[in-house]
């Protein structure tokens, strides 16, 4: 396909352009949780310990992945608003501005991170399992930049309608990383270290396609050249206008799972964790359909939002969440049936044999997690894709850090429904929050929709 078919497909029928965009955005995020599902696996090898560690580092590495994703979100919503508006110039230079900013960030958050583990895992109550926590995390917050440019270039290629190099570059990482782990962990005998190198390496090759494509190949629709290059601060505040919020939602959901941690620790000690960590693994798996449908959304949106086209924005929203609620039903019924066999994958050794009655327990409840999420999801994807990071950001923080915090607290301890509880209420709180982001949503586009046929009714068929 070449690069000027991209982008007629993100401009055309936005049902078309969702599904073109969605398909390799899930196998992308398809191959991203295999790969960590991986990490779980061989470290679950190790011990509840092992296992229970990355349940502790997990939230940090969000934060990790977060300063990527937040910067890429950034770049995808101003490129695809600028190519919506047909202001080529502009869209080359915010790619630029983006690539900028993955430096800087990645500066000065390595420092920060680095300088502040021990007392971090100190505060998460890692307890027994901080050695195999610090092992795991100095290495994969040492190499930060790798993480945030690799989520910035794939965003690029994401914002002009390239899904397949995106979804390539992260192929490569996913098999390789799948790869070097056994031989990692177990055959150099490196342990949870092993994991944590692993994954650094896979992820750099990756970003060296990428960057052979962007500026060796030259064939992308921007054009990335530093010739290109025009600093503009209201370019850097654009970007972060969605960048910040989005990076602020993933530092949410991390805080978000250091208090459920925490909750599952008072309630039955750090196994619970483990247990935790190994059946969300499974409910991240499932939902990679329902990223895959929003990533898409922050595209088709954005492009809809600049071209002041309110019909495609309405329709990109609404039958995003159709879809996302079809595929929900189908994945929550096969985690409920199969949450036996699924556990076992967890529990393959004599130290983690222990764990597979409860982990099935776990995802047979967080089941319905999948069913929750869409039109929340959904709602939030569409707001960053049109420049509003803020709104998204607030819907997040009142589904995840409010009321699933809330009702998992009083499900678990107020009512007595012990670990139950907390998964129970984690469901009911993002369903509720994602509810409220959708009416948010609606009126948002009927008020765009007002003020599109006031303000561009001639350029309106």
């Amino acid at each position: 396909m070449s690069k000027n078919d991209n982008i007629k497909i993100i401009t055309g029928d936005p049902k078309k352009a969702i599904v073109k965009l969605a398909i390799p955005m899930m196998i992308s995020m398809l191959l991203i949780m295999m790969y960590n599902i991986a990490d779980s696996i061989w470290v679950a090898g190790l011990g509840a310990d092992a296992l229970a560690a990355i349940g502790f580092i997990t939230p940090l590495f969000m934060v990790l992945v977060g300063l990527g994703n937040g910067i890429g979100a950034g770049a995808n919503s101003l490129i695809a608003r600028n190519i919506g508006a047909k202001n080529y110039k502009q869209a080359n230079n915010s790619g630029l501005h983006a690539i900028l900013l993955s430096v800087i960030v990645s500066v000065i958050f390595t420092i920060l991170i680095e300088g502040f583990m021990v007392p971090i895992l100190q505060f998460m109550g890692a307890g027994d399992t901080i050695q195999y926590a610090m092992d795991y995390s100095y290495i994969i917050f040492g190499f930060l930049f790798i993480f945030v440019y690799s989520g910035v270039a794939s965003a690029i290629f994401r914002s002009e309608g390239d899904m397949k190099r995106s979804t390539i570059a992260i192929a490569i990482t996913a098999v390789l990383n799948i790869i070097l782990d056994p031989i990692f962990i177990y055959i150099l005998n490196l342990g949870i270290a092993g994991a944590a190198w692993a994954t650094v390496i896979s992820a750099t090759m990756s970003c060296v396609i990428m960057s052979y494509w962007i500026w060796g190949k030259k064939d992308l629709y921007l054009d990335l050249s530093l010739k290109n290059f025009d600093y503009q601060t209201s370019l850097m505040v654009d970007t972060l206008q969605v960048a910040i919020p989005s990076t602020l939602e993933n530092i949410v959901f991390s805080a978000l799972a250091i208090i459920i941690n925490s909750m599952l620790v008072l309630a039955a000690g750090t196994t619970a964790v483990a247990v935790y960590t190994a059946s969300m693994r499974i409910v991240q798996l499932a939902m990679i359909p329902l990223i895959g449908l929003g990533t898409a959304v922050l595209t088709v949106a954005g492009v809809a939002y600049g071209a002041h086209n309110y019909k495609n924005l309405k329709t990109a929203h609404s039958y995003s969440i159709k879809v996302g609620f079809l595929i929900s039903i189908i994945l929550g019924a096969i985690m409920f049936v199969f949450s036996s066999p699924i556990a076992t994958i967890f529990s393959y050794t004599a130290a983690s044999a222990s764990l597979s009655p409860q982990i099935a327990t776990a995802i047979s409840v967080l089941s319905l997690f999948v069913l929750a999420i869409p039109h929340g999801i959904m709602s939030s994807m569409m707001f960053q894709g049109v420049g509003k990071g803020t709104y998204s950001l607030l819907i997040t923080l009142l589904r995840s850090l409010i009321l699933e915090t809330v009702f998992a607290y009083l499900f678990c301890f107020t009512f007595g429904w012990g670990l139950t509880g907390i998964y129970a209420g984690v469901v009911f709180g993002c369903f509720v929050g994602g509810t409220i982001g959708y009416v948010w949503a609606k009126l948002f586009i009927r008020r765009f929709k007002q003020i599109a046929i006031r303000k561009y009714a001639p350029q309106e068929n």
